[in-house]
């Protein structure tokens, strides 16, 4: 599990589609190595990777393309649902799989559990896991906070290693950072790492390194080396740019300009059709790569 810490950066990667909305796996490579020249670790098939809107064995296709790539930096998979038995399956499909270096381990979705229903959730996962998990709390999609309880009550388990917080409020990072101290503490929002790191995070899933994978990282260690107060606003509105409808929609739009990815297309009800203002996207992503170049 130390190993993973090393990595302050976890990069929360798209799933790039082509016109016909299949899997592009030439392009997903391409994101893959970018990630890997910035020395970023991977997060695939999490909400940013629009993992819902695949079938199983689109997502088993994309696990499978992933551990047969020479990486030098660990990958994350993400698990989330509301089926528990599907979950498991998943997981153990997912501890066979080389290059699988950790899971990610949502709140269920939609059900709304409550504190005993979140722990029995958890605890089954993680017995089944092989590798060490990173919880994530994100109750703008789930439905639901995760307890700071649960890590209480899961305190101690082998393979509890982390916890992504993303619920966008800094009292909850304290209130889980009071829960258990020993558990490392990650920022799921792009524009609160500043804050974060200022309370003990130890790092950041990060949508917006899909884009600036070697500026974000630079940010990020800036941000632990409590370095960043002058660059806290161009990211603040660099993020919004990102965030200005649903993730990862933008995000995809702006791999497309940059011409990394082949296609914007988001599988359905997402539609780059929905995005407000491309010429802000440009001109964020013209100063984040000018500041980058001033400061490497």
């Amino acid at each position: 599990m130390n190993e993973l810490n090393r990595y302050p950066v976890w990069t929360a990667l798209i799933t790039p589609f082509n016109e016909q909305g299949d899997i592009d796996f030439a392009s997903l490579q391409k994101l893959i190595e970018k990630q890997q020249e910035a020395g970023n670790a991977i997060l695939i098939l999490g909400s940013t990777g629009e993992a819902l809107a695949l079938s199983v064995e689109e997502k088993k296709q994309v696990v499978s393309f992933v551990s047969n790539l020479k990486l030098t930096v660990p990958v994350m998979v993400g698990v989330g649902g509301f089926r528990l038995q599907e979950q498991l399956d998943w997981i153990r499909f997912c501890n066979q799989q080389s290059n699988v270096s950790s899971f990610l381990l949502v709140t269920p979705l939609y059900a709304k559990p409550a504190l005993k229903g979140q722990a029995k959730w958890f605890q089954a996962l993680l017995d089944e896991a092989k590798h060490p998990c990173m919880l994530y709390n994100i109750p703008s999609r789930t439905g639901v906070s995760l307890y700071p309880q649960v890590l209480t009550m899961l305190k101690g388990h082998s393979n509890l290693w982390s916890l992504k917080e993303a619920s966008g409020t800094l009292d909850d990072f304290r209130n889980y950072k009071q829960a258990s101290t020993s558990l490392a503490l990650y920022s799921g929002n792009d524009d609160l790492m500043h804050d974060y790191a200022g309370m003990g995070g130890k790092g950041l899933v990060s949508v917006v390194a899909n884009v600036w994978p070697h500026a974000t990282k630079l940010y990020v260690e800036k941000c632990l080396d409590s370095q960043s107060d002058d660059l806290f606003p161009l990211w603040k509105d660099a993020c919004k740019a990102l965030f200005q409808v649903s993730n990862p929609i933008p995000v995809k739009v702006l791999l497309y300009k940059k011409q990394w990815i082949a296609s914007p297309t988001l599988r359905p009800p997402l539609t780059y059709e929905d995005i407000k203002d491309i010429k802000q996207l440009i001109k964020m992503d013209q100063m984040i790569e000018k500041w980058f170049t001033r400061n490497k």
